[in-house]
């Protein structure tokens, strides 16, 4: 699905990642770990295709095709998807307007309305929305947990290959965590689908398979495993892989 190779990046002069190596298949699950600073957010927004990084070298392709000069609009309709940790609000936008001009342009198709709204409902009484949310302009006023709940909306209805999910379970509570753990869950069950889970804790990980663990560290990838490790990295922390030798 993914192939990153010797990938380098950075903010003007600033290089954060130094080489990166990362294959991704389908039906893959991954969990990215790692210190503040270390470059996660950073690594989810080169591979989504961000203005706001330079890529300085090294490769991304995905399904196959190089896809370094391709906008992050080229690279969602391609099928990648990316949750932010902090949701922007869009005013006078609402976000079934949102969500069926995204799916048109993903598909390239005309939205069937009768089937997308019967297909909203659905997917909102999952992640336990009120489904008044749908009228209300994108993000505007939504407390911090139906924002997320709002990513992992759309996730399900633009239906993705590729998902990156940048700390969607930080500043939840437990409710809000298990909601949208649910969500991750149902998108997963779909079957031929890859995830990359940005994450400091693994409570958005307790219903999910989780195939492989890496953890970033100043822009570099330490060490790689499989569930085990999210378990030894919140027992013990980062500090064996901070620790300089």
């Amino acid at each position: 699905m993914l192939t990153v190779k010797n990938l380098t990046a950075a903010v003007g002069e600033n290089e954060i990642l130094h080489g990166i190596n990362l294959t991704i298949g389908a039906n893959e699950t991954h969990v990215l770990m790692g210190p503040n600073g270390a470059g996660k957010s950073t690594f989810g927004n080169v591979l989504m295709g961000s203005p706001s990084y330079k890529v300085t070298g090294g490769s991304i392709e995905f399904k196959g095709e190089d896809i370094i000069e391709l906008s992050a609009d080229k690279r969602a309709i391609m099928g990648m998807f990316m949750s932010f940790q902090n949701p922007l609000e869009v005013p006078g936008l609402t976000l079934e307007e949102f969500l069926r001009n995204a799916i048109r342009q993903r598909t390239g198709k005309p939205v069937k309305i009768f089937a997308f709204r019967k297909q909203l409902e659905a997917t909102m009484k999952l992640l336990e929305m009120d489904p008044s949310y749908a009228s209300r302009d994108l993000n505007v006023g939504f407390s911090g947990g139906e924002k997320k709940k709002a990513e992992i909306l759309q996730m399900l209805m633009l239906d993705p290959d590729f998902v990156i999910l940048d700390e969607t379970d930080s500043g939840l509570d437990v409710d809000a965590v298990r909601i949208v753990s649910k969500g991750v869950k149902e998108f997963v069950k779909r079957g031929g689908k890859s995830v990359v889970i940005i994450t400091h804790s693994a409570r958005i990980l307790d219903n999910l398979d989780v195939d492989f663990t890496h953890v970033l560290v100043k822009g570099n990838i330490v060490t790689t495993g499989d569930a085990k490790l999210v378990n030894e990295i919140n027992e013990g922390g980062f500090e064996k892989y901070t620790t300089e030798e």
